[in-house]
């Protein structure tokens, strides 16, 4: 019987909205995970697109193990938009090159595979299937600004995106405020670029003065920066935020 093969989490650069010029991939991922990457025949993509665009980055470093118009690339099935919640799709068709004995290579958007990304379902899928799976080091948004707050780093929750009605998020974000105070706890959260402005908004609109926030913006580009404040402070003293560029932003009471 055949070996099987890996599912190998290869992260990508977080350097997505940085502009034309992008830096040197070298810069953002140790050459230990791009060697892994240009080896592999067999991907597993939230966007196939934006996967391309790594791999060729990542050729220009180490050389591809097949042209890029040979690899398999295949999505992540999207969740459909506007439906009740449906079945959870089964991915192990996915994973058949590693039941052949072929490494399988998982890539996000951007950043880490499987944290904060809808391919934690196909590490489940592999566990299920008995496959290795093998994380490789690279950049997490999420601990990088967590790193950066100062808030603390021994006990924290991400809680992904909140509600878009402005009622529903400020009561959530009263309801992290609250689980904070009580836990001593950092509360990390993201929204999309184009509404970073409003998230802002809404966090100083609602906090308390003395809740200290966090907010990162644009890790690992030129522009990057961390502001770690009292919200009080925030008020008197606000911040732009760009509509183009990933945020994350962290609270803590």
């Amino acid at each position: 019987m055949a070996l099987k093969g890996r599912l190998l989490l290869v992260p990508s650069p977080l350097d997505f909205g940085g502009g034309d010029t992008l830096p040197d991939i070298r810069q953002a991922l140790p050459h230990g995970a791009l060697e892994a990457a240009a080896g592999l025949h067999h991907w597993v993509v939230e966007n196939a697109r934006t996967a391309r665009a790594v791999l060729k980055r990542v050729g220009a470093v180490v050389p591809l193990a097949a042209p890029l118009q040979q690899l398999s690339i295949v999505e992540l099935p999207r969740p459909p938009k506007g439906r009740p919640a449906q079945p959870a799709p089964d991915l192990r068709a996915l994973l058949q090159p590693a039941l052949q004995g072929h490494d399988v290579g998982l890539m996000s958007e951007a950043g880490m595979p499987a944290v904060a990304d809808p391919g934690a379902a196909l590490v489940a899928a592999a566990h299920a299937l008995d496959i290795a799976v093998r994380p490789l080091p690279g950049p997490s948004a999420l601990l990088l600004a967590l790193a950066a707050s100062g808030l603390n780093g021994q006990s924290f929750a991400f809680n992904g995106y909140l509600p878009v009605d402005a009622a529903e998020r400020a009561a959530r974000i009263r309801e992290l405020e609250a689980l904070s105070r009580r836990a001593a706890q950092a509360q990390l959260l993201i929204e999309t670029p184009y509404r970073n402005e409003a998230m802002l908004a809404a966090l100083l609109a609602t906090l308390q003065g003395g809740t200290r926030l966090s907010v990162s913006c644009g890790l690992t580009l030129q522009q990057e920066w961390t502001r770690s404040d009292t919200v009080a402070r925030w008020r008197v003293q606000p911040r732009a935020l760009p509509a183009d560029v990933p945020a994350v932003f962290v609270l803590q009471a």
